[in-house]
């Protein structure tokens, strides 16, 4: 699943980001998410999110 819907994430899903140091590469990074920062249902981009480990970014994929 792609993270461009807000209803598809939740606290706890374990998603792959990408930082914004890191979007120009498309590197991802792997974590659990603790905070959705985006308010609005949906984002072309992707929802933006703070993982547990504080690193903030916006979710490339939702991993099951």
């Amino acid at each position: 699943m792609n993270g461009q819907n807000r209803k598809d994430i939740k606290r706890g899903s374990e998603v792959y980001i990408v930082l914004k140091k890191d979007q120009r590469t498309g590197k991802r990074t792997k974590g659990v998410v603790k905070d959705l920062l985006t308010k609005s249902a949906n984002h072309p981009h992707g929802i933006k999110v703070r993982l547990e480990d504080g690193s903030v970014g916006r979710v490339q994929e939702i991993l099951k």
